[in-house]
């Protein structure tokens, strides 16, 4: 339990940074973008971000505006249930997938770095799946 704690408490440093860091930076992103993202340290079985960073890449479905956009986690651990949806990635990386269950609207303060644009027949692919599973 102290190291679970220890982990929030570091996360809680790390996110007034970026909030702080961020509030006069001005963003640029699209959909169909994958982009590291300060993720954090989540409760129960919500995906985390990674390492002692706490990034994770996510790949963004919907600009809401220039502030908000909602975004699906991506993974390399590759599972067979319904609600993971495999995507392209660049040649020589490993396969990932979106995770859609986890999907969710996040602030572009936790924007970090764009990786790069997935192809727009796979961007639709990920939504397909996404509106499936769930509307």
């Amino acid at each position: 339990m102290e190291d679970f704690l220890k982990l929030f408490v570091a996360w809680t440093k790390k996110k007034i940074r970026h909030h702080v860091r961020m509030s006069s930076k001005k963003v640029y992103y699209h959909k169909g973008q994958i982009w590291w993202v300060a993720l954090g340290k989540n409760i129960g079985f919500e995906m985390d971000g990674k390492h002692d960073a706490f990034h994770r890449p996510v790949l963004i479905l919907k600009k809401y505006n220039e502030h908000m956009c909602f975004v699906v986690p991506l993974t390399t651990q590759i599972k067979t249930q319904i609600v993971w949806y495999q995507i392209s990635v660049p040649e020589g990386d490993r396969p990932r997938v979106a995770n859609i269950s986890q999907g969710r609207t996040i602030s572009i303060k936790r924007l970090l770095r764009k990786e790069r644009t997935i192809e727009m027949k796979d961007l639709n692919r990920v939504k397909q799946a996404f509106c499936k599973q769930f509307l």
